[in-house]
Order: C-alpha cells, then sequence, then structure tokens
C-alpha cells in the first residue's frame, strides 16, 4: 500500500492547473493554450482537468484573476493622484510579466473576484478627489486603458525582435537610408525635427511621461 501511494501521481487541484496555465502562456502565449496541453504539462488525462475547470474561457478567468491576485497594493498616502499612479504601475508590471494578459485585456473584462477588488481600490483611491460615481469609474477605465494601451505598444516591440531578430536600434539603422532620402527631400519639416533633434525615451519614460499628462487633465477636470 506505501509503495502504491509514493507512486502515485500528485493531486490536481484548480491552483496547480491555473499555474501550469499561466506559465504556459507566459512562454508561449494564449494561442499555445489548450486543456490538452495543460494536462500533459501536468502529466494527467484532460479529463481530469474538466473536473476542476469547466472550459478554456473559465481557465483563462481564474488566470487573470490569480495574476491580479499578485498585484502588490501600495500603502495609501495623503496624495490620490500619487496612489493612482502607483496603482497604474504596478498594473504595468503585471502585464509586462504576464504579456498575454494585456492580449486577453484588450478583449473582454475581467470579473475575478481580486480583479473586482482591485477595481474597488482604484475606485476608493479617486472617490477621494470626486463624490461622483460615473466620472470616477470613467477617471479608472481611463487610467486602465492607457497602460493596456501603452502595454501592447511596448510587447508589439518586444514581439517584433522576437520575430526579426533585430533590436530597435538596429531596425533604425537598417532603415537609417531611407530616413536620410526622406529627409533630404524637405517636405516634412516636423518629422525632420522628430529624426534629428528629439531623443528617443525608453518605454519606462514614455509611460511615464503619458501617465502624468494624463493624470494632470483628471486632476484638473476634477478640481
Amino acid at each position: 500500500m506505501r509503495d502504491r501511494q509514493r507512486g502515485t501521481r500528485p493531486a490536481l487541484t484548480e491552483e496547480k492547473i491555473v499555474r501550469a496555465a499561466i506559465a504556459l502562456a507566459d512562454a508561449e502565449g494564449l494561442d499555445a493554450l489548450s486543456m490538452r496541453r495543460i494536462a500533459s504539462e501536468l502529466g494527467s488525462g484532460t479529463t481530469s482537468l474538466y473536473r476542476h475547470i469547466t472550459n478554456k474561457d473559465e481557465l483563462i478567468e481564474l488566470m487573470a484573476n490569480a495574476v491580479y491576485a499578485e498585484i502588490e497594493t501600495p500603502a495609501e498616502t495623503d496624495d490620490w493622484l500619487a496612489d493612482l499612479a502607483a496603482l497604474g504601475r504596478g498594473l504595468r508590471a503585471a502585464l509586462l510579466r504576464h504579456p498575454w494578459l494585456a492580449q486577453h485585456g484588450m478583449r473582454r473584462q475581467v470579473l475575478g473576484p481580486d480583479v473586482i477588488r482591485r477595481a474597488d481600490h482604484m475606485l476608493g483611491v479617486v472617490g477621494r478627489a470626486t463624490d461622483d460615481a460615473s466620472r470616477a469609474a470613467v477617471v479608472v477605465d481611463s487610467v486602465t486603458t492607457f497602460v493596456l494601451g501603452s502595454v501592447a505598444s511596448e510587447l508589439s516591440e518586444l514581439e517584433a525582435q522576437r520575430r526579426t531578430g533585430m533590436t530597435e536600434a538596429e531596425w533604425q539603422r537598417a532603415v537609417g537610408e531611407y530616413v536620410r532620402q526622406v529627409i533630404d527631400t524637405g517636405e516634412f519639416p516636423h518629422f525632420n525635427r522628430r529624426i534629428l533633434e528629439a531623443d528617443d525615451r525608453d518605454w519606462e519614460s514614455r509611460f511615464e511621461f503619458g501617465l502624468a499628462c494624463l493624470l494632470a487633465g483628471i486632476a484638473q477636470t476634477l478640481s
């Protein structure tokens, strides 16, 4: 009996399935996700997964909720804008750790308990500046949409680098001769200034600038 127990596979749980799915999606993206593939990763039969998870859609909801549960909620300060900015940064970090979540976030709203808990917290932060529930909701949506859009652009560049094997700097050098020809025409003065005079900011700097502009506009609107 004891020898048989030692050879028994570890019991499947919802948490184990979700963690395996997250690891697979992190490595290969949502398109690689299937109940059969996860079962293979866990050394189990596909049917065994359906005792815990109804279908792939439910699995993705559980995965998203698990990632949101990982996001640290910073301690509140007396500056609601700074607190909102910190929440935006935390979401960005989670999306960069789990690129598939940004992809899923563009498709549909996630409504797991930890997702709702975070939304509730964000609404509470904005509620310190306005008692209008509709305006608070729009502010939270605006910040979330900005973070999703910013991360989507960053991930697109990373995917382009993976697909082509070229960094952004290498790509710029590759198209340098063509850009020089465009500049020499003199037809696009503002584009020329962008190329010849503007600094190339890294992704974090671009994110911080955009977030600061967005929050400044929100603060002005709510004042």
